[in-house]
């Protein structure tokens, strides 16, 4: 493994891919050389069938600060083709992604938190979308996954004032899925990883599609993009596994 690279790759457990951001000295700020390294590990987690769940973290005490302002005039925002900042905000992954925070998820560094399907955070964490006080804006879902996570008007107040949330308020909030001592962010994202990938994959790959397909759909909508999408899961054979292990009062026997 490179430890010099902007990006680590590893497979701590198999089935499970962990990505590390590794620019410690900027709080893994993104450039674009973390970018394209961050979206090739992406690939290789929706692309491997090996692996079933990823983990996104990063190195020196930080989960990621956003976008590298100081390559920003000059190399831009540091997206991938039409997958969003740093190959993941838009990207719509099949596969499930934990993010594990430590120290600062600040405006990009949030965004792609906010991307992830669970969150992991250690009590000393924060998160914030400072944005608006640089003359930007939180436009790799910040402003558009925030409201929908969080209490209305306690988003607002991050978008327009920068105000930073602490990961326990995150928490109460229902944002951080576990709360962690610092330091142990990233351990408690790999149990959550283990509960995952224990499930039958073709379970937890539809649930996951269909929760996105279907957000923000009025219900016959809804269960019109659902059903079909669902149908095929009925029939395989973890589903009758899975019934047969209910009735018997057994642990099901998934053949993987």
């Amino acid at each position: 493994m490179d430890t010099q690279a902007p990006v680590m790759v590893t497979e701590p457990r198999p089935g499970v891919l962990l990505i590390t951001l590794n620019r410690p000295r900027v709080r893994n700020a993104v450039d674009q050389a973390l970018a394209k390294a961050m979206d090739t590990a992406l690939v290789r987690l929706e692309t491997d069938p090996a692996l079933n769940v990823g983990i996104l973290t990063g190195t020196g005490g930080h989960f990621c600060s956003g976008m590298d302002l100081k390559a920003f005039p000059t190399d831009g925002v540091p997206v991938v083709a039409d997958r969003g900042l740093a190959g993941l905000t838009r990207a719509h992954l099949r596969k499930p992604l934990i993010a594990a925070v430590e120290g600062a998820a600040v405006a990009g560094g949030f965004e792609l938190a906010l991307a992830c399907d669970l969150i992991t955070a250690a009590d000393s964490a924060f998160f914030a979308l400072p944005e608006v006080a640089r003359g930007l804006i939180a436009a790799e879902g910040g402003a558009i996954r925030l409201p929908g996570r969080l209490p209305y008007h306690v988003a607002m107040e991050m978008l327009l004032t920068a105000a930073p949330l602490p990961a326990p308020d995150a928490a109460r909030h229902g944002l951080v899925n576990q709360l962690t001592r610092e330091g142990e962010a990233l351990h408690a994202a790999l149990v959550l990883a283990e509960r995952v990938q224990t499930h039958p994959q073709d379970a937890v790959l539809t649930t996951k599609q269909i929760v996105h397909r279907t957000r923000g759909l009025d219900d016959d909508t809804a269960y019109a993009v659902q059903d079909p999408l669902s149908a095929p899961v009925f029939t395989t054979a973890a589903a009758t596994e899975g019934a047969h292990a209910f009735t018997q009062k057994r642990p099901p026997a998934w053949h993987r």
